[in-house]
């Protein structure tokens, strides 16, 4: 009798728990898109159904906000981020993980380091560097800063996915004839490809999401990102709740869509690097 019950439990309680979590994750993206199709969005309170749907904070932060702009903006400094971490970061690693060389495990050390420095300790040493090189107010600029950000998590996953492929895969490759860069493009980049694409939507996200740093470098208003730009709608005496939203759900969309292209692509990889050679 108490196995069935436990049975009943396990089955009842496990959709439920599933349930839960699904609301608790989900409910603040229905919140987000609910409140900016919400007409009198300013007036919700606490009511979990919109009063209505309508576009129109959406038109108002493009037409006013200039947001079209901010994503722009923001979608060529994340793509510089993804190509340029992704190439310097893959590089580093095989250089780390397949050649010895003086002052190697000091080097790995410092990319630790750097991992565990907060990003509020490197805003002012970053900015006074940015200044020096009269590359502030320039995304050129911040997709710099964005890319040193990337490249020592980037660095350190990659070499991970380099030190786990056998050399004697790279040395069949010589045997065959195939030079250095045949070896790496048909054999040593398709079995590291997961972990490039790891480090993609790391970098990606890193340079969308981020606020700090945009807004302390760009002084012009036609040089923020997204990030920046739903900082606007927030007043200092009351907030336009209905064109914040609109504006986060902007933002938040690019990102969902690229994790699913890229995981299809993760997941193939994935297989990819498991066939042995």
């Amino acid at each position: 009798m108490s196995i069935r019950r436990t049975t009943l439990a396990s089955r009842v309680g496990l959709p439920v728990a599933v349930a839960a979590l699904l609301v608790f994750t989900l409910f603040p993206v229905y919140w987000m898109i609910s409140t900016a199709l919400d007409p009198k969005a300013s007036l919700r309170g606490s009511d979990v159904l919109p009063s209505g749907i309508s576009f129109e904070h959406f038109t108002y932060v493009f037409d006013k906000g200039n947001f079209g702009t901010y994503l722009l903006n923001s979608a060529l400094v994340g793509l510089a981020t993804i190509v340029a971490a992704g190439l310097l970061s893959l590089f580093a690693a095989i250089a780390v993980a397949r050649f010895k060389f003086r002052f190697r495990t000091s080097v790995l050390i410092m990319i630790l380091i750097v991992q565990m420095v907060p990003l509020e300790a490197l805003v002012i040493p970053l900015f006074i560097q940015m200044r020096d090189y009269d590359m502030l107010n320039s995304l050129l600029g911040l997709s710099v800063v964005y890319i040193a950000l990337s490249l020592p998590f980037a660095i350190w996953t990659l070499r991970g996915f380099v030190a786990t492929v056998p050399k004697e895969v790279e040395e069949a490759a010589y045997i065959d004839g195939a030079s250095w860069p045949r070896m790496f493009w048909s054999v040593l980049l398709p079995l590291v490809a997961p972990g490039l694409v790891a480090t993609s939507i790391f970098a990606f996200i890193t340079a969308w999401n981020e606020f700090v740093f945009a807004y302390t470098f760009m002084k012009g208003s036609d040089k923020y990102t997204a990030a920046v730009g739903i900082y606007q709608f927030f007043g200092e005496n009351s907030t336009a709740w209905g064109p914040v939203m609109a504006s986060s759900t902007l933002v938040t969309l690019p990102v969902m869509i690229f994790f699913v292209v890229i995981h299809r692509k993760l997941g193939s990889g994935l297989a990819a690097g498991a066939v042995k050679g």
